[in-house]
This record gives structure tokens, sequence and C-alpha cells, in this order.
């Protein structure tokens, strides 16, 4: 066993060290929005429910260990006093991944990571339509933890109004952990999946993903693509060159001929399946031919 002095290594091991230890860990979804009306989108795991009389949840937006500034969320939270904290399953793992891009403010991360907002009764923050639960509250007290890079901050919320998808119950009234398929946090790009265990989520990209509002139309409204699916689609940073696509097909007789079908579906259905094995870039030229073909 090896004995560390937490000052005597780097922020970022330490960091490191702190989330593959403690885990899995809850994600907080939190929407926010500033005193202008933009709203933010972004996921938090350190994060955990410590009182049900009062409600009070608390989640920790870290200042930025590379440049010690601070996040859209954190900043908001302290204008408005209002956050939405949205439950992730795992059929939005992908598309919340996403929204953890740091795109600039005023840029809605609910458009980027193509999640639906419903307005919420009582706080301004919209809700995540796809979340199976989201707890409208109030910020009571924000405590900073520190003024330097990795510094947490310690949004405290009570829960004002909840709202739970029927379809996540039981016959008892209560929440089945299998019907809610919860996802988790764990160290580097790995999660924990509440029915199936451990797999991963490769981190965005360190610039800025085309994100799933500038998908083409006849993709981002597929019968196949599932959410996940166009989480991963928005993020890369630039669609295939048509020279790329070009030698995607005469490199292959067989995508060749499914793209001449036209049949949308299929090429839809193959993609999907690269998808699934990881290949996200040859996933990105099969249906960028598909586009361009029609």
């Amino acid at each position: 066993m090896i004995s560390i002095d937490p000052k005597d290594i780097s922020t970022g091991k330490l960091h490191g060290y702190l989330l593959g230890a403690v885990s899995p860990r809850p994600i907080c979804f939190a929407s926010t929005i500033d005193g202008k009306g933009n709203v933010n989108l972004s996921p938090f795991s350190f994060f955990n429910v410590f009182s049900a009389n009062p409600p009070i949840m608390i989640f920790s937006p870290a200042r930025r260990v590379r440049n010690n500034t601070t996040k859209h969320t954190l900043e908001n939270a302290l204008e408005t006093k209002e956050v939405v904290i949205n439950i992730v399953s795992y059929d939005m793992v992908q598309q919340m991944s996403l929204s953890s891009t740091e795109y600039d403010k005023g840029i809605n991360e609910f458009t980027k990571a193509g999640f639906n907002a419903i307005a919420s009764d009582l706080v301004k923050p919209p809700r995540v339509a796809e979340a199976p639960v989201q707890f409208e509250c109030k910020v009571n007290e924000v405590v900073a933890l520190g003024d330097n890079g990795g510094a947490g901050n310690l949004v405290i919320c009570e829960v004002i109004k909840l709202h739970i998808a029927e379809s996540i119950l039981d016959g008892d009234g209560r929440i089945d952990p299998e019907k809610l398929d919860a996802v988790a946090r764990m160290g580097g790009n790995w999660y924990s999946r509440a029915k199936e265990g451990m797999f991963e989520v490769p981190k965005p990209l360190s610039t800025i993903g085309i994100g799933v509002d500038a998908l083409p139309e006849r993709i981002r409204n597929s019968r196949v693509l599932t959410g996940n699916d166009l989480g991963m689609l928005g993020n890369i940073e630039a669609l295939p060159t048509a020279a790329v696509v070009t030698d995607f097909l005469n490199a292959s007789e067989e995508n060749k001929s499914l793209i001449a079908s036209g049949n949308t579906e299929q090429i839809h259905k193959k993609a999907q399946q690269l998808l699934c094995d990881g290949n996200l870039s040859e996933a990105w030229k099969l249906l960028a031919a598909h586009e361009s073909n029609t």
C-alpha cells in the first residue's frame, strides 16, 4: 500500500485518485439560468442528497484546475438562486456527456445536446424532458471551499417540487431501480449503469463538438438512431469531407451498394451498429455518404 500526503502531488493527480476511489457517484444534471435568461445545462458528479426534512441536495461545481475559472452553472446559481436537478438514465448518457462540452456562455446546451426543455412550475430554469426524475430547487446557500483551481463550491439546494415519470414506478408507487436505470460516474472515462455495471463514454472533445443541433435533419429525426447515438454523432469537430467519403465508398463494394440502395432505415441501422462497436468515424462516413447521395 502506498501512502500519500495530498500536498506532495499535483491537484490533477489527486483529483484522479479521489474520483477513481470514491465511485460510483450519482450525477446531478443541473439546469440553470442567468439574469438575462440564458439557459445552461451541465452534469456534476460531486453530488448527493443530504436531508429529507427539509429535502436538501448538494452539488459542487469545482473551479477549473487549468486556469482557476468558475463554471457557468455556479455563476448562475449565485445570480438567480434557482436550479433544476435532473436525474440521468442510461438512455440519455451520451447526450449528457456531450452537454459537458465547455460551450461559450449564452450557448444553450439543451439545443447542442438535443434535449427537450420543459417549463418548471416554481423556478425559472427549465427541466430536461428526457430525465426520469426532475427536482425543482431553490438555492439556499453556496459555500466556497477555496479560491484555487480544483476548489469546490457547495451549492446547497432545497427541493420545492419534484416530478417523477410514472413509467419508472413499481406496483406500490415506489421508484424501481431497474426501470430508472440510472448511471453514475467513476474515474477516467468510466461510468456505472444500475442494471449492467461498468461502461465507458469517451470524454467530449477538448475542442467544441458540432452538437446534435448541427446534424443533418434526416439524421436528427431518424426513426432508428437513439438519443445516445445522436449524442455520439454530435461529438465531432467537423463533418467528413467529400474526399474522405469518396475514399470510404471506393474501399467497400458493400457500403457502395448500401448507399446506392437509398434505404435510409438500413443505412441508419448499419451506422448504429458501427457506433455500438465504437467506430464513430466509420459511422459518420456512412451517414455522410448517404446525405451526399440524395
